[in-house]
C-alpha cells in the first residue's frame, strides 16, 4: 500500500507494507523536473567516449559570428579597393615600346706592307704589342659602376654584364670562331634583330647591313685554325643614358689570334701568325633588355687584319698567314650612281707597333664614349 504522500513531503504513516522496500528508489515531482535527459549517442552505446549530447550554441554566439563574417567580408573588399587604387597610381613608369633598329656596320681590312711575320706563338706574343694583354675573359673587364639619372647601379651592371656576355660569345668561343656555332650571340639579341642576324650569317652580303663579320668574328674553318686557343684581348667599356628609358653601352677591344694553316702544303708555312681585330660596337639597351638579358646592336665599326684589300670579308675574315703577301688589289669599287645602301670600299695599312700603349683611359673612360677609329 501506498502513503499519502510523496515526498519531500514527507514519510508516509505507514512504514511498513508492500511498497516500503522501494522507498528509497521513489523520486519526489521537484527532483523529477530538474533532472536533465540526455539520449546516449551510437558511440556511446557501443562503449567509446563521445559527447552524448552537444549543446545548440546560444545568441550571443551566433551575433558573434555574424559580426565576424561582415568584418571579413568588409576587410576583403578594401583590399580589393586599394589594389585598384595602386594599379592605377602605379610609381614605376611603363616602359615605352621601341622596334630595335637594324645594325649598321663598317668592315675595314688591314693590309700588310710585306710578308707576314710568322714563329711561335711564344715568340710571336713576347715580342708584339699584345704581350701585356689579358687571355680570354679575364680580358674584359667591366668599369667601375655608378648609377645613372634613370637607371640603377645594379640596372648598370646587368647591362655591362650582358654585353660582355655578348662579347665573350661573338669573339672568344672557339665554336663560334671556326665551327659555325652562331647561338651563343643570336640568344642575347633584341628579337627585332633576329631576322636581320640570321640573314647575315646564312647569306651574308658587302651591304653595311647583312655582314656576319659586324655582328661576330668569324673563319673559315677549311682555311685557317687556331694555333692557340687563348685568345688575348683587351679594352674598355663606356656608358651613358641615351634617353629616360635607353641605356647606351659602347665597347672598343682588340683581340689577337693566333693563326695557322688548316691544312699544311707545300706553299704555306707551318708557322703561326698573329691576327688582329678591333670591335668598336654600341649597343643600346631598354629596361626591358635588360630585364630579359639581351640587347641591340646599333653599330659595329671594325678593323681586321692581316688581309688584303680586294678581300671580302662579309661572310668571313679571309686572314693572310705567316709568308704570305697581300695582292696588289685595292678594294672594292663602289658605284656613287647606284641605289641602295652603299658599300663601304675601305682599306688601311697595318702598322704594328712593338708595345702598345695601355689603353685604359682611367674612370672617365666609363662615362665618355670613346672617339670613332
Amino acid at each position: 500500500m501506498r502513503g499519502r504522500g510523496e515526498p519531500p513531503e514527507g514519510p508516509p504513516e505507514n512504514p511498513s507494507g508492500g511498497d516500503d522496500e522501494y522507498r528509497s528508489l521513489v523520486f519526489d515531482e521537484s527532483f523529477v523536473r530538474a533532472a536533465r535527459l540526455q539520449e546516449l549517442s551510437a558511440r556511446e552505446r557501443m562503449g567509446e567516449p563521445a559527447r552524448a549530447v552537444r549543446s545548440r550554441p546560444g545568441r550571443v554566439t551566433r551575433r558573434h559570428r555574424s559580426r565576424a563574417g561582415i568584418t571579413l567580408v568588409v576587410l576583403i573588399a578594401l583590399a580589393f579597393a586599394t589594389a585598384v587604387y595602386m594599379g592605377f597610381r602605379n610609381p614605376y613608369p611603363t616602359p615605352v615600346a621601341r622596334r630595335a633598329e637594324p645594325l649598321q656596320t663598317t668592315v675595314v681590312p688591314l693590309a700588310p706592307q710585306g710578308p707576314v711575320p710568322g714563329g711561335t706563338t711564344e715568340t710571336l706574343l713576347d715580342d708584339g704589342p699584345a704581350a701585356g694583354f689579358r687571355t680570354g675573359a679575364s680580358g674584359i673587364n667591366l668599369p667601375g659602376v655608378r648609377r645613372t639619372k634613370n637607371f640603377s647601379e645594379s640596372q648598370v651592371t646587368i647591362a655591362l654584364t650582358t654585353v660582355k656576355d655578348y662579347l665573350v660569345g661573338s669573339s672568344l668561343d672557339p665554336d663560334v670562331l671556326t665551327g659555325g656555332v652562331v647561338r651563343p650571340v643570336g640568344r642575347l639579341l633584341d628579337p627585332d634583330q633576329t631576322a636581320q642576324f640570321d640573314r647575315s650569317v646564312d647569306s651574308p652580303s658587302d651591304d653595311g647591313e647583312h655582314m656576319a663579320t659586324g655582328w661576330l668574328v668569324r673563319f673559315d674553318p677549311a682555311e685557317v685554325a687556331l694555333a692557340d686557343p687563348e685568345i688575348r684581348v683587351q679594352g674598355t667599356f663606356a656608358y651613358a643614358e641615351a634617353g629616360a628609358d635607353t641605356l647606351e653601352v659602347v665597347s672598343d677591344h682588340t683581340f689577337t689570334y693566333m693563326l695557322r694553316p688548316a691544312v699544311s702544303g707545300p706553299h704555306r708555312a707551318d708557322e703561326a701568325s698573329m691576327f688582329t681585330v678591333r670591335r668598336v660596337l654600341r649597343f643600346l639597351l631598354d629596361r626591358e633588355d635588360i630585364r630579359l638579358h639581351r640587347l641591340e646592336v646599333r653599330s659595329a665599326y671594325v678593323q681586321a687584319g692581316p688581309q688584303s684589300c680586294s678581300a671580302d670579308m662579309a661572310g668571313t675574315f679571309r686572314p693572310l698567314l705567316a709568308g704570305e703577301r697581300a695582292d696588289t688589289r685595292g678594294p672594292a669599287g663602289t658605284d656613287p650612281y647606284a641605289t641602295g645602301v652603299p658599300k663601304a670600299a675601305l682599306c688601311g695599312a697595318l702598322v704594328v707597333s712593338s708595345r702598345s700603349p695601355d689603353p685604359l683611359r682611367g674612370p672617365d673612360a666609363a662615362r665618355s664614349p670613346p672617339s670613332r677609329p
